[in-house]
């Protein structure tokens, strides 16, 4: 086997350092307002979205073949032999789809993998496939590897509101009377297909967030893991979670992120999330 590549699309919400320390590509997702359309997290910020969602809640897409295209191009053109694609959930948006069939006409080996996640579940399963592909060419362990980790993910998430969730199409099982009834907070994952579920209820959002945590605070009483926390206009409850974070000697990495443009079309000012990769016990801190 000889060179690979990872790439990825914007909701992955990795830090610009990361991304260049480990050589990723990432393929910008599109947001589509009625004038204008922008290349996510390239052309717009996710606060300038937040602070036009008042007067107009913009669409999003996936990536143009046309931009798949040309970094598939780019890549074969380094001398890249084969290419993971990782994509955001195929269950809530059209991008693995559109990378499958670009990737499907271009004369390159390309695994596809849908990472039934967002935002860092998506991320961390980016970062692990840069880390294989650091250390071994065999893409039967590597993609082994990767679908063990995508299982061992978990993330959960807070919304204001579901409005922008509803608007989006995005809801899915997460039933919008439940966050309409009076200061109830659902609780949101995904499930193994990438689909929003509620995976508990609290009333209010300081009981909301301390449900939140608690599996994640449980699993870091034994287990060494990164950690991602993330939100939109939150600072001050994600850098109240990260002092919880930072008690455990567990903790490897921790990443604090504002959240994709285009997530935050879809979660609205407020979001707070947690996401925890637990790593092997043989395996060393990337």
């Amino acid at each position: 086997m000889g060179k690979i590549a990872v790439v990825t699309d914007s909701s992955c919400d990795l830090p610009q350092d990361v991304i260049e320390k480990w050589q990723i590509e990432v393929v910008p997702l599109r947001i589509h307002y009625i004038d204008q359309e922008y290349r996510d997290g390239i052309e717009i910020t996710a606060d300038e979205v937040a602070d036009q969602l008042k007067q107009e809640i913009p669409k999003t897409s996936m990536p143009t073949p046309e931009d798949i295209y040309s970094t598939f191009e780019k890549l074969k053109n380094s001398g890249v032999t084969h290419i993971i694609v990782i994509t955001v959930a195929a269950a809530i948006s059209g991008t693995y789809n559109t990378f499958r069939l670009v990737a499907n006409e271009f004369e390159l080996e390309i695994s596809m993998v849908d990472s039934a996640g967002v935002s860092f579940l998506l991320g961390f399963l980016v970062l692990e496939a840069a880390r294989l592909c650091s250390i071994t060419t065999n893409m039967t362990e590597i993609l082994d590897k990767i679908d063990k980790t995508k299982k061992q993910l978990k993330g959960y998430f807070i919304v204001d509101t579901l409005d922008y969730l509803r608007a989006g199409g995005r809801i899915g099982k997460v039933a919008s009377s439940i966050g309409s009834m009076l200061n109830i907070k659902p609780i949101i994952s995904l499930d193994s297909e990438g689909k929003l579920y509620p995976h508990g209820i609290a009333r209010g959002k300081k009981q909301a967030i301390r449900k939140m945590i608690s599996p994640i605070l449980k699993q870091l009483e034994s287990t060494r893991a990164h950690i991602a926390i993330l939100h939109t206009k939150a600072e001050e409850e994600a850098l109240a979670l990260k002092e919880k974070m930072m008690q455990y000697d567990t903790l490897q990495n921790l990443y604090i992120r504002t959240v994709s443009p285009a997530l935050m079309v879809h979660a609205g000012p407020g979001l707070l999330g947690i996401v925890i990769h637990p790593l092997p016990q043989d395996q060393e801190n990337a």
